[in-house]
């Protein structure tokens, strides 16, 4: 079973996770709720939004596309996860391995184009009210959508591309619970400037600029405050950004956490703890946090929950 002179590897072996055997049983139920908590949680949201006349607006038609992008996001690594840890057979084929690369890369790409056109929503929301309906129309908010999975897809179809073309001789364990790009090309046998080089480059276009337009878009909206101040201005504003800029600091927190401060060569247990913060816990906070601190969804579902109610 090999793949064309391409590799020598028809499966990869997943580690998993850093924990002993006696305690497999315990992860396994805490992951599993928060897996499920992450896909039921999210689909609340698209279902409120979708149900609610309230929450056609924008910020909304970007969350709802937020929360679908967490539900696959967590799908793509989590049930082989949980399956590896029920079962003594921890391999993946090469196939697999390329499509669960291209696909974490892309919806976590799409994250933060989303969370970028969140913050920029925010923006003329705040500092821009008058013009608000002019600038966020329908088709701007279409555009956004679609520039961020061509963009998204782009860069994964690339990423993966490039290292198809790499080759697998001898040693194929991963010490990670999914095929990470990183862990990956530490296992190639060929040489991977190509595609570090490359991961430098989209790097800056996917995480860095995004990044630095969200703070620039939070930069506007606190001198915009500063420049009015009032209870009742700050209050307003911490109740329209408050709930994204928690989602903010938790994604880009662990990316930098993972990415500019790298644990050791000799030590992986750092980063497949932070991948499980990035792929699990993440996107399952994302919609207690949307619900809990946005006063138009808690209404929303109280609305809906009274309706079912009453019928």
């Amino acid at each position: 079973m090999r793949r064309e002179n391409q590799s020598h590897v028809s499966e990869f072996l997943l580690l998993g996770l850093p924990i002993r055997p006696e305690q497999q049983g315990m992860f396994f139920a805490l992951f599993l709720g928060m897996y499920l908590a992450t896909v039921l949680g999210n689909l609340v949201i698209i279902l409120l939004i979708r149900l609610d006349s309230h929450l056609h607006s924008p910020m909304y038609f970007f969350l709802s596309h937020l929360a679908f992008t967490d539900i696959t996001f967590s799908s793509v690594t989590a049930p082989k996860m949980l399956l590896n840890m029920q079962t003594q057979s921890h391999s993946i084929s090469y196939p697999g391995c390329i499509s669960q690369v291209y696909f974490f890369l892309m919806l976590g790409c799409l994250d933060s184009f989303l969370l970028t056109s969140m913050a920029y929503d925010r923006y003329v929301a705040i500092c821009h009210p008058l013009q608000y309906i002019m600038i966020m129309s329908q088709s701007l908010c279409l555009l956004l959508v679609i520039m961020s999975w061509v963009l998204s897809s782009a860069s994964a179809l690339l990423h993966t591309l490039l290292l198809a073309r790499l080759s697998f001789c001898g040693d194929n364990i991963l010490p990670h619970f999914f095929c990470d790009l990183s862990t990956l090309l530490k296992l190639s046998s060929s040489d991977t400037t190509v595609n570090e080089l490359f991961i430098l480059t989209v790097g800056v276009v996917v995480i860095t600029l995004p990044f630095v337009c969200i703070l620039a878009s939070y930069g506007h909206i606190g001198a915009s405050i500063l420049r009015v101040p009032s209870t009742k201005g700050i209050c307003k504003a911490l109740s329209t950004c408050g709930s994204h800029l928690s989602v903010v600091c938790m994604y880009y927190g662990t990316i930098i956490g993972l990415y500019f401060f790298p644990s050791s060569s000799n030590s992986n247990d750092k980063d497949v703890t932070v991948a499980i913060l990035y792929t699990l816990v993440t996107p399952m906070l994302n919609p207690f946090i949307y619900s809990l601190r946005n006063q138009d969804m808690k209404g929303a579902l109280i609305n809906i929950l009274s309706r079912r109610t009453l019928s």
